[in-house]
C-alpha cells in the first residue's frame, strides 16, 4: 500500500512552526505533495524532513513569498520533472511532477482567481491550457496522479452553501463545469469514488467568522487519479484534525505491488 497526503500548507514556514513536522512523522505517508510553500529552498531547515526519510523536491515561485509547490517521498523517482513547460506559470511554482516505476505523482497549485478579474481570467486561462497538458501527459504517462489544491469545488455537496456561493470565484458554473470536462476526459475524483454520499467534508474554511469551528468549508483540494487507476485506489479521505493551515490534508491510499 503507498500513502499519498496532499496538503495546501499556506506558508511551509508558518506550518512548521505550528508542528507541521511532528504530524509528519505521525502519519508515516510514502508520498506528500505540498502547495503555497511560500518561501525559497535555502529558507527552511528541511533536515528534520529528511530525518524522517523523505528526498525533497522544491518548486518556488520566482516571486518572493508566493505560491511554490513540493514533494516529499519516501520512494526513489525514476525522473522529476519541474513546471509544466508553459512559462508563465512555471514563473509561479504550480507544477511539479515524480515518475515512479508503477506510477506519477503531480503536485499542482492552481490559480485562485478571487483577488479580482484579472487574476480570475488568469485562471480560466490555465485550467484550459492545464487540461491540455493533462490529456497530453496523460498518453505518454497513463498511471497519473494529480494531487493538489484546485481552487474550485465541483458540486453542490462540496460547498456549504451552494446558492450563497453561486457567483463566488471557485464555484463560478464555468469553473464547475471545467471541472466535470476534466474528471469525464480520463480522470478520477478519489474521494468521492470512495465516499459518492459523504456531506460536510471539506478542505478549506475561510479565516473569516470562525468558519472553519462551524464547519462552514469547500472542498478544493483533490487527488484526481487516471481512470485505469481506478480499482488500485483502497482509500481516500480527509484529515480536518490536521490544524497547520486554513486547508487540511487530504489523503489517498494506492494498492501498489
Amino acid at each position: 500500500m503507498t500513502k499519498i497526503i496532499s496538503y495546501n500548507v499556506n506558508g511551509i514556514r508558518a506550518a512548521i512552526q505550528k508542528g507541521f513536522i511532528s504530524w509528519l512523522a505521525d502519519q508515516q505517508a510514502d508520498i506528500i505533495c505540498i502547495q503555497e510553500l511560500k518561501a525559497e529552498f535555502d529558507q527552511v531547515d528541511t533536515s528534520e524532513i529528511e530525518q524522517l526519510g523523505y528526498s525533497i523536491h522544491w518548486h518556488s515561485a520566482q516571486k518572493k513569498g508566493y505560491s511554490g509547490v513540493a514533494i516529499f517521498s519516501k520512494l526513489k523517482p525514476k525522473h522529476v520533472e519541474i513546471g509544466c513547460g508553459i512559462e508563465k506559470y512555471d514563473f509561479e511554482g504550480r507544477v511539479l511532477r515524480l515518475d515512479f516505476e508503477q506510477f506519477s505523482i503531480m503536485s499542482v497549485y492552481m490559480p485562485s482567481g478571487s483577488s479580482g478579474d484579472e487574476r480570475q481570467a488568469f485562471k480560466m486561462e490555465w485550467l484550459s491550457d492545464f487540461h491540455t497538458y493533462a490529456l497530453n501527459l496523460q498518453k505518454e504517462i497513463p498511471n497519473l496522479i494529480i494531487s493538489g489544491d484546485y481552487n474550485i469545488c465541483h458540486r453542490a455537496i462540496d460547498i456549504h452553501n451552494p446558492k450563497g456561493n453561486a457567483n463566488s470565484s471557485g464555484f463560478l458554473p464555468e469553473e464547475r463545469e471545467w471541472m466535470e470536462t476534466f474528471v469525464n476526459s480520463g480522470f478520477v475524483d478519489t474521494f468521492r469514488l470512495i465516499n459518492p454520499e459523504q456531506a460536510h467534508a471539506y478542505s478549506w474554511w475561510s479565516y473569516r467568522a470562525g468558519a472553519r469551528g462551524k464547519n462552514l468549508g469547500w472542498r478544493i483540494d483533490y487527488h484526481m487519479a487516471s481512470a485505469n487507476l481506478k480499482d488500485q485506489i483502497a482509500n481516500a479521505y480527509i484529515l480536518p484534525d490536521a490544524m497547520h493551515s486554513d486547508h487540511c490534508p487530504i489523503v489517498v491510499e494506492l494498492k501498489t505491488a
